[in-house]
């Protein structure tokens, strides 16, 4: 995009006092332009300009079809109710899940319930999910829409004087089974349900169907058969599954298969399915396994497919699959004169696919948090509330010196020593942090201020959340004030109020900067769990799951123009003094990269290690142990030919404990912390201090998390590199990978991020590594993430508005060649600023990552909570970010880093004369790991594992 001068009538830009360079007023795009789709146009990725099934005279006088789609909690329901939705005609889709409380089957009325309920809709899809139609549970409603409607019409023909309708017509409807809906179909059908050789989760195969009717299942709609894949041309589907229908496919000898066409007539096992569509796969031991991928029921209007439709990687002529489906089941529907039953919006059980944003579900109006008063005064509101409300926003620009660093802006502002610093950094912009890789963040964001900022604290599984405010004008107020979120439905739906009455509003004209201030901080990954219902265990603290700060003072630097903007929001006209913004203007034009000490830990090479430390006792460094890993990595495989996952992103963590580094916060006390906690803490602050004050002294000082960051940035420099201090927290990052960023527009972007080869001699060019990653196991990994990622931008954006714009590509970065997609969804519109959806909104329903979870998401997580023995990933595995003032936002996965806890100590035995001494120590925490999948091996697993280890953890060697 051209660059686009600043209004000054909407932002005001502030001449510093020394002499240098004017402000700069004009800026590039903050953001990559949108990239048009490079999917084939045979796969199924947008669903754009989709086929109809009606003509537009009939659309103009019917109401909208209503299709009832049975949930199992898969990570790609979305997708398929999306593409239901925009292929065709006229349909409405509506969710039930599989357990809805709704509907209980131990209820007496159970069954006319269900009956009432189904009768509601022109159609049903039983979902896709993990488990077994074996386990009642993993299939639930699901067995009872075959059983009912089997059963249901002798009940029905008893009511009939009662005004019910009679007939089987009027208890049965059409179904469309798909995976776990497909097998679970095949089992009320009298086949079996059995385990593949090996599962083909990801796996794209070509589907092998007679496009022409059978001559068998004839159910009299006219059109000859009841071959729904009749007039389709061949195309490959994606596969999901390792779990298979069995029939009898391989008591059939070769002969008959083939020759006397027995693939396509029912077997003699079950009688009642008609096979429609097989996929023939050749094993490594030479022999060919039938996987049953298409049936219908000989005497009911029950389809199934084993394979996906949804899946970006389905070709779109698969489509014609569904459409014809549908055709049947409108046919049936008039063949048997069935009439869907019409009802109020609200009398319905099930509920739209879309989720209604945050703003839509406040019970209290927004900027009105204390009270549901719409007339509350200014006065009678909270501290909390009024701050940082309805802001302005100003900003000075100036040039930063040749070879000035993010780090030297930093220690420049005196931050590297605070307790409280937020630093978003994109460490691989500069030039000189490889000639070679072309993935380059071009902004990094500095926060200043911190210790005067409202922040926003809460622990996952609390009824309230926590504001607390250090400081006011440079007076230490340490104010904390507990806020009930009953009135916003959670913790997301107060982030979205304090949001909504602190935005610069979307019809304002602002600077195009990624961030003008805002909130900022860290997500935990159990508040990730939390968001998908996943119950946590008891935990032994109270650590925050959620830290934001506002932030008013910032400064974002422009790398590929060498500028910084140095900006403010206020809130009071009367404060207008741009003191701070002058006087910081003037420190960084004058900043040189070489005034502060030399930092040894930059120097790349081993040979030239220096020893910061002698400490009375060494750091402790324990890694996950090999033994045990590779027993994990075999167990989430156990659990993957169950079919119970398609795949697992496995993690463990490595534990450093080191002589306590950076000066512990001096803060109030924590509202849970009884007297002796209190006393205690004050001792071990004390004795730190102390003994801090001891280093600082001595010639060898213990290198501080702000020399472990630069460390890791000089050695891992990465585009979405943080380092954060802040709710009790210290974390130092060198993540690659996006998470999910937002413009103004409601444009939003996820890059999912699997398949990496770390640069050698032996793989030094993209073209040796694309050789490398697109084989299928490394595509199958990102595949599945992938539509996992459709499905939760869908569940916000709505049908059609998704598509993958760059799939499976491979990108360069500094030490290694990483597999990404970019997938991209718009937000609806909304008349009703008050109901309207935000970036926000697709954060907390895509948390958390599913790059770091798996497929299905909920079941995965479950499953890794088993394996990983309810072990805390803490700051690993969530999210580090912000959410602007403008609208706009980004977040990445927090990957390859290091943190701690302030509170999180140990006492280690020194070795001094009397060998009696004790220090207290910090612990460190490392988090690593990969997607295991069908076709890993545990070796490889854990090869995976310790090489992403080794980065972060060698910052720690380095200094030993």
């Amino acid at each position: 995009m051209d660059d686009q001068p600043i209004s000054e009538s909407n932002t005001k830009t502030v001449t510093p006092t020394t002499h240098h360079h004017h402000p700069i007023e004009s800026f590039s795009e903050s953001s990559s332009s949108h990239l048009h789709s490079s999917e084939s146009d045979h796969t199924n990725g947008n669903h754009v300009s989709p086929a109809k099934t009606c003509n537009n005279e009939k659309k103009k006088k019917q109401k909208k079809h209503k299709i009832l789609f049975l949930d199992a909690y898969d990570s790609f329901s979305n997708n398929i109710t999306s593409l239901l939705t925009t292929l065709l005609d006229d349909v409405d889709v509506y969710v039930l899940s599989i357990d809805s409380p709704l509907l209980d089957p131990t209820s007496p009325d159970f069954g006319k319930r269900f009956r009432r309920e189904l009768a509601q809709y022109t159609a049903v899809v039983c979902g896709p999910g993990p488990g077994s139609p074996d386990n009642d549970a993993d299939v639930g409603l699901m067995n009872h829409v075959w059983q009912l409607t089997a059963a249901a019409a002798a009940a029905d023909d008893e009511e009939a004087e009662d005004g019910e309708k009679g007939g089987e017509g009027g208890a049965l409807l059409p179904v469309l089974g798909i995976c776990l809906g497909f097998q679970s179909l095949v089992r009320y059908g009298g086949g079996e349900v059995k385990r593949l050789k090996r599962g083909l989760h990801g796996m794209v195969r070509e589907v092998l169907h007679l496009p022409h009717g059978s001559g068998e299942g004839d159910d009299g709609d006219g059109e000859g058969s009841s071959n729904i894949f009749r007039g389709v041309q061949p195309f490959k589907a994606t596969l999901y599954h390792s779990l298979c229908g069995y029939i009898g496919q391989h008591e059939v000898s070769d002969a008959d298969w083939e020759e006397g066409g027995a693939k396509w007539k029912p077997i003699e096992k079950c009688p009642d399915l008609l096979p429609l569509a097989w996929v023939e796969e050749k094993r490594e031991d030479g022999e060919v396994e039938r996987i049953l991928m298409g049936v219908k029921h000989m005497k009911k209007p029950f389809w199934g497919l084993q394979y996906h439709p949804e899946s970006v990687c389905t070709e779109k002529e698969g489509n014609k699959v569904i459409e014809n489906w549908f055709k049947k089941a409108l046919s049936w529907n008039e063949k048997t004169r069935r009439v869907v039953v019409e009802v109020a919006e609200g009398e319905r059980l099930a509920h739209r696919a879309t989720k209604p944003s945050l703003l839509s579900m406040l019970q209290v109006p927004v900027g009105d948090e204390h009270t549901s008063s719409s007339t509350t005064s200014e006065s009678n509101k909270m501290w909390w509330e009024r701050m940082g409300t309805r802001p302005e926003h100003r900003s000075v620009t100036v040039c930063l010196p040749h070879g000035v660093q993010v780090s030297d802006v930093v220690e420049e502002l005196g931050l590297d020593g605070s307790d409280k610093v937020v630093v978003l950094e994109s460490a691989n912009a500069a030039a000189t942090a490889s000639s070679r890789a072309d993935v380059r963040g071009r902004y990094s964001i500095i926060a200043a201020g911190l210790e005067e900022a409202l922040r926003l604290e809460y622990h996952t599984g609390d009824e309230y959340a926590t504001f607390k405010l250090q400081q006011i004008n440079g007076l230490q107020v340490d104010l904390s004030e507990r806020v009930f979120l009953g009135s916003y439905g959670g913790i997301w739906g107060l982030v979205a109020s304090l949001h909504e009455t602190r935005s610069l509003g979307s019809g304002v004209e602002l600077p195009d900067l990624p961030f003008l201030g805002g909130f900022v901080g860290f997500i935990t990954y159990e508040q990730g769990l939390s968001d998908i219902d996943i119950r946590l265990e008891t935990r032994p603290h109270h650590r925050p799951d959620v830290c934001l700060a506002w932030v008013t003072k910032s400064v974002v630097i422009d790398h590929s123009l060498g500028l910084a903007h140095i900006q403010e929001l206020y809130s009071d006209a009367s404060l207008d003094d741009a003191a701070w913004m002058r006087s910081t203007a003037d420190r960084l034009v004058s900043v040189s990269a070489q005034h502060r000490q030399p930092f040894l830990n930059d120097l790349p090479s081993p040979a030239k290690k220096v020893k910061l430390r002698h400490s009375s006792t060494n750091p402790s460094i324990q890694t996950p142990l090999i033994p045990e890993y590779e027993a994990k990595v075999k167990a989430c495989q156990e659990f993957i030919a169950a079919g119970d996952s398609y795949e697992l992103c496995l993690t463990d963590q490595t534990k450093i404990t080191r002589p306590l580094s950076d000066m512990i916060p001096s803060s109030a006390p924590q509202e849970n912390q009884g007297l002796q906690q209190q006393q205690q803490q004050h001792r071990i602050n004390s004795t730190f201090n102390r003994k801090q004050q001891q280093h600082r002294r001595s010639s060898s000082p213990i290198p501080s998390s702000w020399h472990l960051y630069k460390t890791l940035r000089s050695r891992q420099p990465a585009p979405f590199a943080s380092y954060l201090r802040l709710g009790g927290a210290t974390l130092v990052s060198a993540s690659p990978e996006r998470f999910l960023t937002y413009n103004r527009h409601g444009r939003c972007s996820m890059r999912p991020m699997k398949g990496t080869v770390r640069k050698s001699e032996a793989v030094s060019t993209l073209k040796q590594a694309e050789k490398i990653l697109h084989v299928p196991k490394e595509e199958a990994e990102n595949l599945m993430i992938v539509d996992l990622v459709r499905h939760d931008l869908h569940s916000i954006c709505g049908a059609g508005n998704v598509e993958v714009s760059d799939l499976l590509k491979v990108e360069e970065y500094q030490s290694v060649y990483q597999m990404i997609t970019v997938v991209e969804g718009q937000l609806p519109p909304s008349s009703d600023d008050e109901k309207r959806y935000t970036g926000l909104d697709v954060l907390a329903a895509s948390l958390p990552p599913g790059s770091m979870t798996g497929a299905p998401k909920k079941r995965s997580c479950e499953l890794l909570q088993q394996i990983e023995q309810n072990s805390e990933r803490s700051l690993y595995s969530g999210v580090v970010g912000y959410m602007c003032v403008s609208g706009r936002g980004d977040w990445s996965v927090t990957i390859r880093s290091l943190f701690r806890w302030d509170d999180e100590r140990v006492t280690v035995r020194g070795q001094g004369e009397d060998g009696q001494s004790e220090e207290e120590h910090e612990v460190w925490h490392i988090g690593a790991g990969g997607a295991v999948t069908i076709l890993s091996t545990p070796e490889g697993e854990r090869e995976e594992m310790f090489t992403k280890l080794a980065g972060p953890l060698q910052v720690f060697a380095d200094l030993d």
